[in-house]
């Protein structure tokens, strides 16, 4: 099973109808979120938000996934998720001029969670801050308007991508049925 925990985006119903093709699914909000959530789940995906990072203290989001720290499942942080787990790791985040639209992604670095995709790839955003790569991560891919699109902390299989792979069509899909075979045996697809 993968836990959506869903931060307030309008898109996070996307992300569980595409998870739960593959694999079972359960999602929660951030604010109902308890340890407990994570009992006999494979993955976590953290949801992108409607709230800029640079305009608030993001300290008590910060804390609310400090568990990510402790846990050995994979995750994957979407947008804010991405974001968040950057501050949580040591990163900084800036305003950067607004992107809402389709963008080709650049990889540069084989990674499980871009298997399939090929080196360049269009994903839509919907963004006006980024972050820095944090100390102990990868960068994976880049565009020409944010420099950490896709990064990666091997040891810890955390991942975290600055678009929205479910609103992006096939590849956004290619990337989440990654993640989900990142998190499970293939006996677990449905």
């Amino acid at each position: 099973m993968i836990l959506v925990i869903d931060c307030g985006s309008n898109k996070s119903k996307y992300i569980k109808q595409i998870i739960d093709e593959f694999i079972d699914v359960k999602q929660c909000k951030l604010l109902d979120f308890n340890l407990d959530d994570l009992n006999d789940v494979k993955g976590v995906i953290i949801s992108g938000a409607p709230i800029l990072i640079t305009d608030i203290d993001p300290r008590p989001y910060v804390q609310m996934i400090a568990w990510v720290k402790t846990i050995s499942i994979p995750i994957l942080g979407i947008c804010f998720g991405h974001q968040i787990i950057g501050l949580l790791h040591g990163a900084f985040a800036q305003k950067m001029t607004p992107t809402r639209d389709w963008e080709e992604i650049g990889s540069f670095e084989a990674s499980p969670i871009l298997n399939r995709l090929p080196i360049d790839f269009e994903m839509m955003q919907d963004h006006c801050e980024t972050i820095s790569i944090p100390p102990g991560f990868t960068l994976l891919a880049s565009s020409d308007s944010c420099v950490n699109e896709v990064m990666q902390n091997k040891e810890q299989r955390v991942f975290g991508v600055q678009f929205h792979p479910e609103v992006s069509g096939n590849f956004g899909r290619i990337l989440l049925e990654n993640f989900v075979a990142i998190c499970s045996p293939a006996e677990d697809y449905h």
